[in-house]
């Protein structure tokens, strides 16, 4: 079974790639997303997003099993809304489903509006030190991430990451939840309490959705415990082929 996997903000598709040698030994293919090719030449909606993923996916001969993590995350799940039918199944880590209050959104698109104006006038290295010391990423990785300063040409997307999917112009998905009919995993790490809450409060509003963990691990689940987390996607497939 393919395996659709989409990397978060300031992150890049090569992220996923000690998760695909795991996947790989077992006879799955993944397939990393380089979500800033959707960003390079001009902003992008998440809704136009959506439309070009399930696009794409259309032509795969099965239906691929999605997986977001935190902002590809929110990305996913506005595919998953767009059409359940082209997927196999799908799986939610460390996933915001939208800010409820409009005051939030707009203190939210004027933060992001903020980091993007901090990768296009400043130091590209002042700018990751400042993102990496938030305390939400301070987990420790097992597994490795790939090089950011490799992102460094570009950065106009990284910016426009920002700005375009902001989460507060991302709808509150809550309500729209009901009608993805696909196995659904949330995952979350139990030191990040707001994702962990949050994964919580929204898993049941689904028809088939299922959480998991929390697992032992901070905000980015899969590079803090990727044993674990290839575990629960083991899960989600035999979910899927029940």
């Amino acid at each position: 079974m393919k395996l659709w996997c989409l990397h978060g903000a300031v992150g890049l598709a090569a992220d996923w790639d000690d998760f695909k040698k795991r996947m790989e030994m077992k006879g799955h293919q993944v397939h990393a997303i380089d979500l800033w090719s959707y960003l390079d030449d001009a902003d992008c909606s998440f809704q136009e997003f959506a439309g070009k993923l399930c696009e794409a996916a259309r032509k795969e001969s099965e239906p691929p099993v999605l997986i977001g993590y935190s902002m590809g995350g929110r990305l996913a799940l506005h595919a998953l809304i767009e059409d359940p039918l082209v997927w196999s199944g799908a799986m939610l880590i460390s996933v915001h489903p939208g800010l409820e209050a409009e005051k939030e959104r707009v203190l939210r698109m004027g933060a992001d509006a903020e980091w993007a104006a901090k990768i296009l006038t400043g130091r590209w290295d002042s700018f990751l030190n400042e993102w990496e010391s938030q305390p939400v990423l301070q987990g420790i990785c097992k597994a490795p991430l790939a090089d950011r300063s490799n992102l460094r040409d570009r950065q106009i997307a990284v910016a426009r990451g920002f700005t375009s999917w902001s989460l507060g112009k991302q709808q509150n998905l809550r309500n729209s939840l009901k009608d993805i009919d696909k196995p659904v995993v949330w995952l979350a790490g139990k030191r990040d309490q707001k994702f962990a809450s949050l994964a919580d409060s929204v898993w049941s509003q689904m028809s088939d959705s299922y959480l998991l963990g929390p697992l032992d691990a901070g905000h980015r689940v899969p590079w803090e415990a990727p044993e674990e987390f290839s575990f629960c996607v083991e899960h989600l497939l035999d979910l899927i082929n029940r």
